[in-house]
């Protein structure tokens, strides 16, 4: 049956460029339509150069919310009224809420990855994680993970144009929760593999190991790993990394980035809707 769009319908969507492959619009009117509400999400293809603009748009005509993409997440945040405290930290916005023209801006990558790991069956709250990245998805991983818990988080990462951003947050971090962050230069398979062995779990937040690059890995090799340590990647094409493959040989557990993409959708819903996201439903259907 079609979608039906009334006088009343509430608008969501997602600004990014490109936007075209996005789940994100089956996820979502899937599940507005499974709760009888009124809302419709679609996608809008924009780039940093129009969002401002857009961005009004969106606040006169008064949309519920959307979320952003690349590369609009960062900018989003100086658009934004009112920030939510991993937001501000991350300086990353990838959902707004529309509360009567007011904006407020939320990163739920983080929260997604969080109940990813839960869903999982892994309790992360006073662990110790060594975390590989520092762009988009590796930042929100550390703002939730520290905000949510973690005892603390080692962060490695190559001396690129995002580290000394990375170097801001963890200070950030370190000031305003008990989580101890701290941030590590790569190649260094030293310390790499002393952080490694007395960490609960490791965290592949980069896209290293992502199709069509599926020989990559993130570590040098599975000397570095045992089999009680928990191993994750946000990664999902394809399902089974090689790092996840090495993880899975030596009997770590391990879970991949596709429920973390469903949850942080989850996340953006609720916070539009008050509702929770049916997401039985909506695994049952994308994401097999």
């Amino acid at each position: 049956m079609a979608k039906k769009i009334t006088g009343t319908t509430v608008l969501t969507g997602l600004l990014g460029s490109p936007v075209a492959h996005s789940i994100s619009p089956l996820m979502h009117n899937e599940a507005f339509d499974a709760l009888g509400l009124d809302y419709t999400y679609l996608c809008f293809d924009v780039g940093t150069d129009g969002l401002k603009t857009a961005v009004e748009g969106l606040r006169t005509m008064g949309a519920r919310g959307w979320n952003l993409t690349m590369p609009d997440k960062n900018l989003m945040c100086e658009l934004a009224d009112k920030l939510s405290p991993a937001s501000e930290i991350s300086g990353a916005v990838n959902t707004v809420v529309n509360d009567n023209g007011v904006l407020t801006g939320y990163t739920t990558d983080g929260i997604g990855y969080m109940r990813a790991a839960k869903e999982a069956g892994f309790d992360l709250i006073g662990k110790t994680m060594t975390l590989m990245g520092a762009g988009g998805a590796a930042t929100a991983i550390l703002v939730q993970a520290a905000l949510d818990g973690l005892k603390e988080i080692r962060v490695f990462n190559i001396k690129d144009a995002f580290y000394d951003r990375l170097e801001e947050i963890a200070e950030k971090l370190n000031a305003r929760t008990d989580c101890k962050v701290t941030v590590h230069p790569l190649p260094d398979d030293e310390a790499l593999r002393e952080s490694i062995a007395t960490s609960d779990i490791l965290t592949n937040g980069t896209g290293v190991g992502m199709a069509p690059n599926t020989d990559a890995c993130i570590i040098p090799d599975a000397s570095f790993l045992r089999p009680d340590l928990i191993v994750s990647d946000v990664i999902y094409n394809p399902r089974q990394t090689k790092l996840l493959k090495m993880a899975s040989e030596i009997g770590c557990p391990t879970f991949n980035g596709l429920y973390m993409l469903l949850f942080q959708g989850a996340a953006a819903f609720e916070l539009w809707t008050g509702k929770e996201m049916p997401v039985d439903l909506i695994k049952e259907k994308y994401f097999q």
